[in-house]
């Protein structure tokens, strides 16, 4: 007669297929809550908080930075072998008066958690130094100015070894509200 009514039906969770079938939208709302998770509780170093008020002051940087060509400042930004100190050579004009003391914004592209303002002092040849929070490798943005927040020297430093980074402020042109060209080529 038939035998397949005598064979017992084996219940659904105990055949392997619906449980693979299962799997991959269990590991894709997991993934969901971890993601969501992530989002909400980590910082996102790309998106500086103040945003709206650095394009207000888009003018403003931009007259600093033609304030820092007509002084006709150069500035050669130097790391010591250990990376624990920079030293910079500051020139300009003839008649320009350098201040005793800068200000050194590093800034990281990617990650605002290495971030360092650096304090530099003169030692009266022109010359000033510092003392970094961390080494310095691999590519950031660089910003120079003075304490009375007149004139302003930016570049783009790739560290890599004992490099140094010059900042001629002739070579730099303002094409517009905040936007400066270098004449030098990004590799």
């Amino acid at each position: 007669m038939n035998t397949k009514l005598n064979e017992t039906v084996q219940p659904w969770y105990r055949s392997p297929w619906p449980w693979i079938l299962m799997a991959g939208p269990v590991i894709v709302i997991v993934a969901g809550v971890i993601t969501t998770y992530l989002a909400i509780s980590s910082n996102d170093g790309l998106v500086d908080d103040d945003y709206y008020k650095q394009g207000l002051a888009v003018n403003q940087t931009t007259a600093r930075i033609r304030n820092a060509i007509s002084l006709g400042l150069q500035a050669e930004l130097m790391q010591n072998a250990e990376g624990t100190r920079i030293r910079i050579l500051l020139s300009g004009k003839p008649d320009t008066v350098l201040p005793d003391v800068l200000k050194l914004h590093i800034t990281h592209p990617t990650r605002a958690g290495f971030d360092q303002n650096v304090r530099l002092e003169t030692d009266g040849s022109g010359f000033y130094s510092g003392v970094l929070s961390a080494r310095l490798a691999g590519r950031w943005h660089i910003a120079l100015e003075d304490e009375k927040r007149e004139w302003r020297l930016t570049g783009e430093w790739i560290v890599e070894g004992t490099e140094s980074l010059r900042l001629p402020a002739e070579l730099q042109g303002v094409t517009g509200p905040g936007m400066r060209t270098d004449t030098r080529r990004n590799e």
